[in-house]
């Protein structure tokens, strides 16, 4: 039976769906990530965007939001009560804002569900890890998830993935040396199996082999039908083998929470790292300057590290590391 696996890591909560010792769906939610989804706060409307119907919002952190709806009597400085409906999605370059609604009258504020609070809304068991214990988490693979949502690179029997945020779709190259159609129809659910596992939603492109003909096209698309959980739609497989598929869109998902700050998610992989190295005695966590630096921002971090390993907690600037190439160093090995 599939089962969640949780863990109240250091500077991010994080999740894994495992069915079969395979990670079927991954979730992470940073401590500093901003509003949550389903969150109901007072914001203040900044200014009314005449040209779209919608507003800009202030929200209490100083962070923006988007009012997709405004009734014509609210005005510019007014402060409202909304819910938020899609968390804010980070990008290197633009970065979308959240998204909210109008709260109705008797829903109270509140900062949304806790990612524990979501899991176990799923109905399904949750196990919730601790360091000392066996990294079950790492046995299912959550070493090999982060990689692909590094790199976008996801191998499957047969062939490989390539996937490509862009600012209009997530794009999944699929490409291999074996047969189109079997190709086809395996990398159509490698990229669904990839899509739930990362947590990829909006728009969705699939580039398949091309295929001559329909019932090849058909066995393609049902592949996703079979592995892909609803909520979603989809097109048919065209002749190009260009597959489309558009799931409601929440969250960031790890490809976009990972790459947005390559360097906080080095800093939290070195702290998870770091809970469960062997030894005893103080430990140094050696990394990149980006990494060390943004750890060294957060004492917070550190004074956790030390309370759970009950142990000092030093740092070095190693410049020849590549950013996702720490190391933790215990005194007594």
């Amino acid at each position: 039976m599939a089962e969640w696996l949780y863990e109240d890591g250091i500077g991010e909560a994080r999740a894994a769906l495992v069915a079969q010792d395979t990670i079927v769906e991954a979730l992470v939610v940073r401590v500093d990530g901003g509003v949550r989804l389903g969150a109901v706060v007072d914001v203040r409307l900044e200014r009314k965007m005449a040209e779209t119907g919608r507003a800009a919002l202030l929200l209490p952190d100083g962070a923006r939001a988007i009012l997709n709806t405004v009734p014509p009597r609210i005005s510019d400085g007014a402060t409202l009560r909304v819910a938020i409906t899609r968390e804010a999605i980070p990008d290197a370059g633009d970065p979308k804002p959240a998204q909210a609604r109008l709260a109705a009258e008797d829903e109270p504020l509140g900062p949304g569900p806790t990612l524990m609070e979501t899991i176990r809304a799923t109905g399904l068991p949750v196990a919730t890890l601790l360091p000392h214990q066996p990294d079950r988490l790492e046995a299912a693979g959550w070493g090999e998830v982060l990689e692909e949502a590094r790199t976008g690179l996801v191998a499957f029997a047969g062939g490989l993935l390539r996937i490509s945020p862009t600012p209009a779709m997530t794009l999944i190259d699929v490409d291999g040396a074996i047969r189109n159609a079997r190709l086809a129809s395996e990398g159509a659910a490698a990229a669904a199996r990839a899509i739930r596992r990362l947590g990829i939603t909006g728009s969705i492109g699939i580039d398949l082999p091309t295929l001559a003909g329909k019932a090849e096209r058909q066995a393609a698309a049902a592949e996703v039908d079979r592995v892909l959980p609803q909520p979603f739609e989809r097109t048919a497989v065209n002749g190009f083998g260009f597959l489309q598929i558009v799931r409601r869109r929440t969250r960031p998902s790890l490809i976009e929470t990972l790459r947005a700050d390559p360097a906080a998610a080095a800093a939290i992989a070195l702290l998870r790292r770091a809970e469960r190295a062997g030894g005893t005695g103080p430990r140094s966590l050696v990394a990149a300057p980006a990494v060390i630096r943004l750890i060294a921002a957060h004492p917070d971090w550190t004074d956790a590290l030390a309370r759970r390993i009950g142990a000092a907690v030093a740092l070095r600037e190693d410049a020849a590391l590549a950013i996702s190439a720490g190391d933790v160093v215990s005194r007594h090995a």
